[in-house]
């Protein structure tokens, strides 16, 4: 049974940062896509970034290109995101999310509908 469990998540003032966490289990860690995600109150649960497992071909969503970062740790089947620079409109629940067998030629996507496996979120508040 496929487990994904974020950790992480935090409060903060503006311009601080967080590192969150995604252990995933039960699983083949290969040929696939991890996503994180994040919702606020009121709006689409969007994509912020994505990767590659193994390969570690990265994407982002324009909103935190060049703040977020993430990275896998294989050995730990592991996938974090960190967050600097951070603005009160990251403020949202944050969601890791999985897709198996994905071809690498198609890339990750980043949007939810791409996605079959979630975690259960953790939230990440950014005072200013």
């Amino acid at each position: 049974q496929v487990q994904l469990v974020e950790s992480g998540g935090g409060s903060v003032q503006a311009g601080g940062s967080l590192r969150l966490s995604c252990v995933a289990s039960g699983y083949t860690y290969s040929r696939s896509c991890m996503g994180w995600f994040r919702q606020a109150p009121g709006k689409e649960r969007e994509g912020v970034a994505a990767i590659y497992i193994g390969i570690s071909t990265t994407y982002y969503a324009d909103s935190v290109e060049g703040r977020f970062t993430i990275s896998q740790d294989n050995a730990k089947n592991t996938v974090y995101l960190q967050m600097n620079s951070l603005k009160p409109e990251d403020t949202a629940m944050y969601y890791c999310a999985l897709v198996s067998n994905r071809d690498y030629d198609f890339g990750c996507p980043l949007h939810k509908n791409g996605y079959n496996r979630w975690g259960q979120g953790t939230q990440v508040t950014v005072s200013s």
